[in-house]
């Protein structure tokens, strides 16, 4: 019996465009249509990829009853927004990250998909990254021994990225490293301690009133014995990007690497060993197993800031 496609929009076209092939190709999904606030933008992109349904207003979109699902990647400040009302317009929901800016958002958020049984997704990428999946692997298979310890850091400098993003807090974007830390273990936090610490370049302190140039937290789960730590920074921090997390165990432990390019380390006892990490596209459909690899800002001429800087996020998009 053939499963019914499900017909997707994809609303933000800068770095929204990645997915475009991938759900052309995807054997259970129709890309069926595009929104972007510029109609030049939305022509542009719609006659490159031969998609015919184009929006320039979302709440039309969201009107049209073809519409199953939207996969938002519009700036942070309209996600929640933007998912509250596709969830009451009875859409699906696949939503860059963050979820949200605040708890209440996302209790809303949570509270409508409990309330009209749609799906929601926050579409985290570093757990779907080949390296993410090569440490799952090693703890379902015991290689681990008992989880210790788990620590994840995403440094990155976001000058010359678009004005919303100046002087944002650090943790209002943080999934990148708290997303693995929760996930490896299955668990939820339970308590969060959190400090902020230096201080960014004056003029970038007043749009959201937060003067920290780092932020880290300790998080402790629930009904365990398991605590992880968290390092984020955006603004006049000198570090490479680095999307990272490192996880401790009894018998081995995974550190990711220093330096972009090189190769991440496993520890037996005392002994490190320079891993290759593999990829994971045997666990996709066939027909976009090769988007692990390549995607559409993957050439010299055309590439998105977030790619360049994220390594195509580790072949997650697919």
């Amino acid at each position: 019996m053939s499963q019914k496609k499900i017909n997707v929009a994809i609303v933000g076209l800068g770095f929204g465009a990645e997915f475009i092939p991938i759900y052309q190709k995807h054997p259970n999904a129709n890309m069926y249509a595009i929104c972007q606030r510029t109609q030049s933008k939305v022509d542009e992109i719609g006659d490159a990829f031969g998609i015919e349904v184009r929006y320039t207003d979302y709440e039309e979109l969201l009107r049209d009853p073809n519409v199953d699902a939207v996969h938002i990647n519009t700036p942070i400040q309209s996600h929640a927004e933007q998912s509250i009302a596709a969830l009451k317009a009875g859409k699906h929901v696949a939503c860059t990250v963050p979820m949200a800016t605040t708890v209440e958002e996302c209790r809303q958020i949570v509270e409508l998909v409990q309330e009209t049984g749609l799906t929601y997704m926050m579409m985290e990428t570093v757990i779907y990254s080949r390296e993410f999946l090569f440490v799952k692997e090693l703890y379902e298979k015991g290689e681990l021994g008992r989880i210790q310890f788990l620590r994840a850091s995403h440094q990155q400098e976001m000058a010359g990225w678009p004005g919303y993003w100046e002087g944002l807090p650090p943790m209002h974007y943080a999934t990148h490293c708290v997303g693995p830390v929760l996930a490896l273990p299955r668990t939820e936090a339970e308590y969060v301690s959190c400090l902020g610490s230096g201080r960014i370049d004056e003029e970038l302190i007043p749009k959201y009133g937060s003067p920290f140039a780092i932020e880290t937290c300790h998080i402790k789960f629930r009904d365990s014995d398991l605590s992880a730590e968290v390092t984020r920074s955006l603004f006049n921090t000198a570090r490479q990007y680095r999307e990272s997390f490192d996880v401790y165990g009894s018998k081995k432990s995974f550190e990711w690497t220093q330096i972009e390019h090189e190769d991440s380390v496993i520890h037996t006892g005392e002994t490190p060993e320079r891993v290759k990490i593999p990829d994971y596209a045997h666990l996709l459909p066939e027909e976009i197993q090769n988007f692990t690899q390549a995607g559409v800002y993957d050439s010299d001429d055309n590439q998105h800031l977030s790619f360049i800087q994220g390594a195509g996020h580790g072949g997650s998009h697919p």
